[in-house]
């Protein structure tokens, strides 16, 4: 029988809509209420946010990279100070991903095989072997409450024997991660690949299940493909993860983009995008996507989002914060991705509450027609 649950971990749906549904992950670090966003904390930081703006903004799980700890300052060095909980100051939920992003995201770097990956270290140029086995014991010295097994990433659009190969390796890779991982206290997600072909999914969520994990993720996804055409798998392939186990879309993260998952039945979410905008002087709104270096702000007295209850609106004008990123000051970049952050997870809670009235599609519908969906790519 296939290990497939670990200590302290549950997850429970409480309410559904169609394909959507919320719930509550429970993990030794705390209870996550889903649909949950979770902001992405590289090198165990969420970029110019502390744990305690983070809890103000009632984020529930945060991400850690397990590449880029790997290689500063080394699992080892994390696991003497008591593993990531510790290390970074944040009490709650912790995620690590695989390590196996950067198989994509830094093709240029590195060298596959079926082995695992062989990488030049972005830092100093180092030779460094990424596989299943090393990918798992780094996460189990990390500490995290979720760790992700080793996958291939490929990119989209790529060739279908591409695809193919992609799937074989990852559902091997996926055996030899659960075989490596020793932390029962620690809940492993299986990772589905697959490209935008159903059947190519299909055949690698049936191999993932085979072995048995915590959680399954959709991972593969806004890598080069128009959203029409991953909305369309998400429609069609999500609700045929296990239905009793968190499903995990990987990297994805527009407002519309998380409500369409929603309604496809993911439960976990994360990306860059609202500390990545934060630092580029981007805002999300409930009236759109705002940019703040443009020159209409410089007198506005009102805050960034009317509708938001944020630290940033409730004590900071339009003005002062063109100011600051005029100005290049870095609290421009803090109080902008701590306003983003709140956005995206005031997203996630009004999803919820939908869902537990049994309004999710009214409210959906309202959303995506909404300046608030951010559906147009220039900001004002």
């Amino acid at each position: 029988m296939p290990r497939d649950k670990a200590a302290g971990f549950a997850f429970t749906v409480t309410h559904t809509r169609g394909n959507a549904r919320c719930g509550r992950i429970r993990t030794p670090h705390g209870v996550i209420e889903t649909p949950a966003f979770m902001p992405v904390g590289t090198r165990a930081t969420v970029k110019g946010l502390s744990p305690a703006q983070l809890r103000d903004t009632h984020t529930q799980i945060v991400l850690a990279n397990t590449y880029h700890l790997m290689l500063r300052p080394g699992s080892e060095v994390v696991a003497h100070f008591g593993g990531l909980h510790k290390f970074m100051g944040w009490d709650g939920p912790i995620l690590t991903d695989s390590g196996g992003f950067q198989v994509f995201s830094l093709a240029d770097l590195r060298r596959l095989d079926d082995d695992g990956v062989e990488f030049r270290s972005h830092i100093d140029g180092a030779a460094i072997h990424l596989s299943p086995e090393s990918s798992i014991k780094t996460q189990n010295e990390l500490g995290a409450d979720i760790i992700m097994a080793f996958d291939e990433c490929p990119p989209l659009p790529a060739e279908g024997a591409a695809i193919m190969a992609a799937v074989r390796r990852t559902a091997a890779w996926a055996k030899r991660s659960r075989a490596a991982h020793t932390r029962p206290e620690q809940a492993l997600y299986g990772i589905v690949q697959g490209g935008l072909d159903v059947s190519l999914r299909r055949e690698c969520l049936e191999r993932l299940v085979e072995i048995g994990f915590e959680g399954y993720a959709v991972g593969g996804l806004s890598v080069g493909e128009p959203p029409a055409e991953m909305y369309a798998l998400l429609d069609e392939f999500t609700h045929e993860l296990p239905a009793e186990r968190p499903r995990y879309l990987m990297g994805v993260g527009r407002p519309l983009d998380l409500v369409r998952g929603i309604a496809a039945g993911i439960d976990q979410f994360d990306c860059v995008l609202p500390t990545r905008n934060g630092r580029k002087a981007y805002a999300f709104t409930s009236q759109g996507v705002l940019r703040m270096r443009n020159q209409c702000h410089q007198l506005a007295d009102e805050p960034l989002d009317p509708a938001c209850a944020c630290y940033t609106c409730a004590n900071f004008s339009r003005g002062y914060l063109r100011h600051l990123c005029m100005s290049g000051e870095l609290l421009g970049s803090t109080l902008i991705s701590l306003h983003n952050i709140a956005f995206y997870q005031d997203l996630m809670r009004q999803a919820r509450t939908a869902l537990e009235s049994d309004e999710f599609d009214t409210w959906r519908a309202a959303f995506s027609d909404s300046p608030a969906s951010c559906r147009c790519e220039e900001p004002t």
